[in-house]
């Protein structure tokens, strides 16, 4: 009897297509080529079940052309590429990858804060130019990390991750705004106390963005919410691009409306809004705050386990819808 066929949309590790092939009919994409919407659903046409990645737009016009899919399941937490209304509406089971990347982004998170806070990048750039000649009471002199005030947007796992490095390793105050307040217990653990989004950004030293993007998050930060903040703040974005407004950013920066960022994520990526690679003060990194071998592994792992735990048990085991 003949294997049910899956797409794996983009190059993976070599053990996550040999656990596949155990299964299913795999078809794999080794050259790691991107498809356009047309490939994808030409692809996904005879196909029971998709491995995707965030470059994959699982969407009314996909479904349509895919009478046979039963499930995707995304290598990452996020799962913006899903119209999971659409999915539903079709009978598809949409699956993500959460808690398996939850420490080594939050490691990655307060990494990147660190960096902006200290202008890594920006005093790398100035040696490799050759410019450093002499020590300077003030050369490249940074924001303090310990004992400032760090304010979360989104309290999550990952956010909680990012508090706990903050409060008890750095003694840092912690503040956070999330859509609902977390429990007693979890604001303990975390070293948080909650406040409005408006007092987060007025008061923060360190602003860490981990929220999920929606509609409802889209450019939740733009001109106005950058305005609040202090002007000697850094802002960090680990969350999803199109969350902040990098027009606005590049211009709060460039006139030094804030002191500084750290971004992992952009509106477009992997475009990246032009006028942000034209100020020096922000650090820029593309898309690798899940980036160590072990959890990419293990997110790949947890999709490929979705597969085969949805198409032969009936059985998602991270299901978003």
């Amino acid at each position: 009897m003949s294997k049910p066929k899956i797409l794996v949309a983009r190059d993976v590790f070599p053990e996550i297509i040999e656990q596949l092939s155990q299964h299913f009919d795999v078809e794999a994409n080794p050259d790691d080529v991107i498809f356009s919407p047309t490939e994808l659903a030409q692809k996904l046409s005879d196909k029971v079940g998709a491995f995707t990645t965030g470059s994959e737009r699982i969407d009314a016009a996909v479904l349509a052309a895919a009478p046979h899919l039963k499930i995707c399941a995304n290598m990452a937490v996020g799962y913006n590429n899903f119209d999971v209304a659409a999915m539903t509406s079709h009978g598809v089971k949409a699956t993500n990858t959460p808690d398996v990347l939850t420490e080594t982004t939050a490691d990655f998170g307060f990494a990147l804060l660190m960096a902006t806070a200290r202008r890594m990048t920006e005093s790398e750039h100035f040696l490799r130019r050759g410019e450093w000649k002499k020590w300077r009471f003030d050369l490249f002199s940074g924001a303090e990390v310990h004992g400032s005030t760090l304010g979360i947007l989104g309290m999550g796992r990952i956010g909680q991750g990012i508090a706990k490095r903050g409060a008890h390793g750095f003694g840092m105050k912690v503040i956070y705004n999330n859509r609902s307040r977390l429990s007693a217990d979890i604001e303990a653990q975390s070293g948080a106390t909650f406040l409005s989004k408006e007092e987060v950004l007025k008061t923060a030293d360190h602003v860490v963005l981990v929220m999920p993007y929606s509609a409802e998050s889209h450019h939740a930060i733009g001109a106005a919410e950058l305005a609040l903040m202090k002007p000697t703040a850094t802002l960090i974005n680990i969350a999803r691009g199109g969350i902040v407004d990098d027009a606005a950013l590049a211009k709060a920066l460039r006139d030094k409306r804030i002191a500084a960022a750290g971004l992992d994520v952009f509106e477009g990526e992997p475009a990246v809004h032009p006028d942000l690679l034209t100020v020096p003060n922000v650090v820029l990194t593309p898309h690798i705050a899940s980036a160590t071998v072990k959890t990419r592994f293990a997110m790949a792992k947890l999709a490929a386990d979705n597969l085969v735990a949805f198409l032969t048990q009936g059985r998602a085991l991270t299901p978003v819808n």
